[in-house]
């Protein structure tokens, strides 16, 4: 296996020009992914970007301790450079995220020197093209302490290798069920420029996020909001985050339509004993922009 090493995060606006660029990859058929491993070996959370991103997503407190969706920002540098690389077969742009699963198996705090691995996972077949997943793993000193997975759509692809995916959230109960069961939390607000906002924390400049006219060029009347600003929105708003007494949370996302800028969606969310689920949609409360499960361990 070949690894990559990385003294510090690669530069955001390279990588941007490196997507792009991959636009004119031939999207063809891949019966494997190489297995490459990119790492940032230490890494510490910055304070000032921890409460920036607290205050946009909506977290409550303050001290050292990370949201559970926060670690997500630290080894995006990683994803978009994998995505960017030849050894990813596909274009960048224009890949759809269907998915979102993170485990958390101890709190993460600023004063943790943290190692963020990214590997390429598995392939998956789908009715519009080819799936394929984006590992992270974060370790405290050599214990894995949280890990996500990153599940993708490159549309067109044909043949389509591996087995039919399996949804996040496929044991969940029926749809119409979990409907029903759920109440209204709250309507939130997601203002115009959330994209750009989310951008700047992230740096993820995907067009589509950006500008209405930047959205246009990729199909969307305007620009939509970052699927990851959204979890952590909503998971901030239904009071579902951890707490410092909590060893570990299991959160798991299945995105389902774009939400266009700006919007007034709705949170709807059961809490029970350990677990919740949790469903962002419009102001009516009929479509669905996703659908989540967490569970506390």
């Amino acid at each position: 296996m070949k690894v990559l090493e990385f003294d510090r995060p690669p530069d955001g606006l390279a990588l941007m020009v490196r997507a792009v660029v991959t636009a004119f990859k031939r999207a063809g058929a891949v019966d494997r992914l190489p297995e490459v491993v990119r790492v940032l070996p230490a890494v510490q959370v910055d304070p000032s970007h921890l409460e920036a991103y607290r205050a946009l997503c909506g977290f409550g407190g303050a001290g050292g301790l990370v949201p559970l969706t926060y670690p997500q920002l630290l080894g995006f540098s990683l994803v978009l450079d994998y995505l960017a690389s030849a050894d990813c077969p596909w274009p960048a742009v224009g890949l759809i995220h269907l998915a979102n699963r993170i485990r958390q198996h101890a709190p993460i705090t600023t004063g943790d020197a943290l190692r963020i691995e990214l590997a390429p996972g598995q392939l998956r077949s789908h009715p519009k093209g080819q799936v394929f997943t984006v590992e992270m793993r974060v370790l405290r000193a050599g214990i894995l302490v949280w890990e996500a997975t990153q599940t993708l759509l490159r549309r067109g692809v044909s043949p389509a290798v591996g087995p039919a995916l399996d949804p996040v959230g496929s044991d969940a109960p029926a749809e119409d069920d979990t409907r029903k069961s759920l109440e209204q939390v709250i309507a939130l607000e997601a203002a115009a420029d959330t994209g750009r906002r989310y951008a700047r924390l992230s740096g993820d400049f995907n067009p589509i996020h950006l500008w209405p006219v930047t959205a246009k060029l990729f199909g969307f009347r305007r620009a939509i909001a970052h699927g990851l600003w959204s979890q952590a929105r909503a998971l901030a708003l239904a009071a579902l985050d951890l707490k410092p007494e909590d060893a570990g949370a299991a959160l798991d996302t299945r995105f389902m339509a774009p939400l266009l800028l700006p919007a007034r969606p709705t949170l709807w969310a059961r809490r029970e004993d350990s677990a919740a689920r949790f469903e962002l949609r419009d102001a009516a409360g009929d479509r669905m922009h996703f659908r989540s499960t967490i569970v506390w361990t």
